[in-house]
């Protein structure tokens, strides 16, 4: 559609006209720039396929499996009743009080590998290998394997190699998540036997907002390797806050009555097997360290 030829015409009677022929103009759509997203979705590592499934297309919908489960959630419901009467996690109160010592995890048997979870960059077209065994008198859990540092030839990971272990979620009944409360104690103790390799411990805690579920608190371990066993005791508050594996500015102490999982990975870069054997992971209360955070918090607003 073409406009008239407006020629020397007053100012009062130009605009007029100009805005006549606007209303007589057809609607045009403005050209819409593309937002970010205001929820991002899960991160997905790289060369990792997308999921093409629904979460309700997972579900097995057995019918005697269904009865084994409510089963079990139900007389796990029960135990949470009856725990509460008793005192804190089914113990007295004043057996809650003086404990000093408490062995979270203990390998004694097949069935305490199934708390526990084994990873590492194959997952994402790596080369590294890890696996997970009790020892040799079924009374400790061997971790061993091999690391390479050789990225996937995918076009998008630079770097590679890590090998990891990791404690299962705890749920309650009805998949509910449960948490490990260690607020009565100060240090994580633990009897390992490795073989000289720097390892990092990961504990996960649980946090208000979802931007925050990949922070992990991490410290090192170092083995010194031999066929000697280590006691090993470090305190919770040396242990520093990262994001993704990158360490954050903004540290806070860890929430110790709602830590989630517990890990071990090893990623020195030094290709070749590996092997760390676990006796115990216990926490205790040190009462000679008195130290409440090893690092500086940043205050946001300052008192003057």
């Amino acid at each position: 559609m073409s406009l008239p030829r407006i020629t020397h015409l007053p100012s009062g009677r130009l605009l007029s006209t100009i805005l006549h022929h606007q209303l007589l103009l057809p609607s045009i759509i403005p050209l819409t720039v593309p937002k970010r997203a205001v929820i991002q979705g899960e991160y997905r590592r790289p060369g990792q396929p997308k999921k093409t499934k629904f979460a309700w297309q997972k579900i097995n919908f057995n019918f005697s499996k269904g009865l084994e489960a409510i089963k079990k959630h139900f007389t796990l419901l029960k135990k949470e009743f009856t725990d509460r009467w008793v005192g804190p996690e089914g113990k007295p109160i004043v057996e809650h009080m003086l404990e000093q010592n408490r062995v979270v995890w203990e390998f004694r048997g097949p069935e305490s590998l199934r708390e526990w979870t084994v990873s590492s960059d194959r997952e994402i077209g790596g080369h590294s290998e890890a696996y997970l065994k009790l020892g040799r008198n079924n009374n400790t859990c061997f971790l061993y394997g091999t690391l390479s540092s050789t990225p996937p030839r995918d076009g998008e990971t630079r770097y590679s190699g890590y090998c990891t272990m990791r404690s299962k979620q705890p749920l309650a009944s009805f998949d509910r998540k449960k948490h490990h409360d260690w607020s009565s104690f100060n240090t994580l103790q633990l009897r390992v036997r490795g073989d000289g390799r720097p390892w990092m411990i990961n504990v996960s805690a649980e946090t208000y907002f979802s931007h925050q579920k990949d922070d992990i608190y991490c410290y090192f371990l170092y083995t010194r390797g031999g066929p000697y066993w280590q006691d090993v005791k470090i305190p919770f508050s040396k242990f520093f806050l990262t994001h993704r594996g990158r360490v954050q500015d903004d540290q806070h102490p860890v929430w110790l009555d709602k830590v989630n999982t517990i890990g071990f990975t090893l990623g020195d870069k030094a290709d070749g097997p590996f092997q760390l054997e676990i006796d115990f992971i216990g926490v205790c209360k040190d009462y000679a360290h008195t130290e409440e955070f090893a690092y500086e918090a940043y205050k946001r607003n300052p008192e003057v």
